[in-house]
């Protein structure tokens, strides 16, 4: 039985959003146990906004949902991996990932 640890790290763990298909890494938001639930329930993305501190599906206002096809736990059980079909978007600047910048020749500050 798999029991996510959310207590380890404040009621909230990582999870990793991945595209079914491409396997093109998406995202990364958090989720809490009644995301989680929510998620599995509906087969919606559905996680745990830190800034706005509530619920939120994701694609409910822009329409780029995200359908859970698989949900992975790591081996510590913290950590979320959902695999999905996107539609749309997944990030709020309009790309389909929020993984497009590089910081090749960067300085990290």
């Amino acid at each position: 039985m798999i029991k996510i640890d959310f207590e380890k790290q404040n009621g909230l763990v990582p999870c990793i959003v991945q595209e079914e298909g491409t396997k093109d890494v998406l995202m990364l938001a958090y989720m809490n146990e009644e995301s989680l639930k929510k998620t599995m329930e509906t087969g919606l993305a559905t996680y745990w906004s830190r800034s706005r501190n509530e619920l939120w599906i994701k694609g409910e206002t822009s329409g780029h949902y995200q359908h859970v096809k698989q949900i992975l736990v790591d081996c510590d059980e913290d950590t979320i991996l959902l695999f999905v079909e996107q539609e749309g978007a997944a990030c709020h600047t309009g790309r389909h990932s929020c993984f497009y910048r590089t910081m090749e020749g960067e300085e990290i500050e």
